[in-house]
């Protein structure tokens, strides 16, 4: 079967490290670009980054840097240094780009490659505008997400788990790759591309309304705990212990779960005496612990899976909270045609996902990341021209 991947023939170079510019190599390479990463020898800084497996293979270095070929260069030498810029400014129609989140060094400067190469793109992830490093656990600190997640008689901040900025850049950064790839395509002119992880989340931030509404309307947002913000939406405790998130976004969701937990009169009473109209996303949200407590019982009355067979008959959004293990056990994972078997060197086989989206139905998997003990055997060799290839 003919291979459509959409970015076939376009060649990447690679210096990065952590989440969002390997994240940004490995959706290109998903697409089909050829991603040639540049390591140091024994590897960049997250090589062995946790979590590992038994031997010390990281799963997580794996895991985004699958698809891709690793060329070790010392550049620290001028050798080495010379090899890269080469690589980067090497001629054909689908080379001359280079994605790093290592800027700052004045002969990789893109003014300077593109010397070399007029029509360069260069993509440079970079912490914060103004220059000064950040990460994205820093840069949400400074945000405000922390001051409002966690539970509400909580008295201080909490961090989220997911390094949600990080792959927003690493996304963003791909996109940009691809802009400048078609802008060449048009005019033949090279691209100089910077990303600060900060601007990211305060762009995505304003266009969800976190920092326009202090704004316009003076007023900071308010913590809410498990519920949804602007609507009727929270978490349930079933009667055996289980826990079920449920939203209700329309006013069929809501209508639903007051027939489903035969409040009605109980809801109805509640909106006359409160002078609320429950079909409006702000009286739902507005009275939304008054709800809560009317709803309550019956999950209460019924274990999980009695509350999962009967919201399943209605339109309530719903879902039960699970854990990593269960879901990579379940059918998401083990009948999802998102997942097929890899076999990963240092780590074993096990299912690995492919790019969420599907080209004509069908979905788009790349090999195995390169071996990460053939990188750190490199430490030993100091071999600035040493080249390994993924499978």
């Amino acid at each position: 079967m003919t291979d459509h991947r959409p970015l076939r023939g376009i060649r990447v170079i690679e210096l990065s490290s952590f989440v969002a510019s390997p994240l940004c190599g490995l959706t290109l390479a998903q697409l089909g670009a050829e991603v040639i990463r540049v390591d140091p020898p024994g590897g960049a800084a997250d090589i062995s980054r946790l979590p590992v497996t038994a031997g010390g293979t990281s799963i997580y270095w794996t895991g985004l840097n699958k698809g891709k070929k690793s060329m070790v260069l010392d550049l620290r030498s001028d050798d080495g240094r010379a090899r890269l810029r080469e690589l980067i400014t090497e001629s054909g129609d689908g080379g001359g780009i280079f994605v790093t989140n290592q800027a700052g060094r004045s002969w990789l400067s893109h003014e300077g490659m593109a010397e070399l190469r007029p029509d360069l793109i260069t993509v440079e992830i970079l912490g914060r505008r103004d220059g000064r490093p950040g990460v994205d656990y820093t840069v949400n600190a400074a945000l405000g997400f922390p001051e409002i997640t966690g539970p509400l008689d909580h008295a201080g901040v909490v961090n989220h788990a997911l390094p949600a900025w990080d792959v927003a850049c690493g996304l963003y950064a791909a996109l940009a790759v691809t802009a400048a790839i078609r802008d060449r395509e048009k005019t033949g002119h090279g691209t100089h591309v910077t990303l600060p992880l900060d601007d990211v989340a305060l762009s995505v931030s304003s266009a969800l309304g976190y920092l326009t509404e202090p704004q316009v309307n003076g007023v900071n947002r308010d913590a809410t705990g498990n519920a949804v913000y602007g609507t009727y939406g929270t978490d349930f405790r079933t009667g055996d212990g289980e826990r079920f998130m449920i939203v209700t976004l329309t006013p069929r969701h809501f209508a639903d779960l007051v027939s489903l937990t035969q409040t009605g009169e109980a809801v109805g009473a509640l909106a006359t005496a409160l002078e609320a109209d429950f079909s409006l996303d702000a009286d739902r949200y507005r009275h939304r612990e008054l709800l809560t407590a009317l709803f309550r019982p019956w999950f209460a009355a019924r274990t999980g899976d009695e509350v999962a067979v009967e919201l399943a008959a209605t339109s309530v959004l719903h879902e039960r909270y699970g854990s990593f293990a269960e879901t990579a056990a379940g059918d998401s994972v083990t009948a999802n045609p998102l997942f097929a078997q890899l076999d990963q060197p240092g780590v074993g086989t096990y299912r690995a996902a492919a790019a969420p989206m599907a080209f004509d139905g069908r979905h788009l998997f790349v090999e195995p990341a390169v071996d990460p003990a053939d990188i750190r055997a490199t430490a030993r060799s100091r071999d600035s021209t040493a080249s390994r290839t993924g499978a």
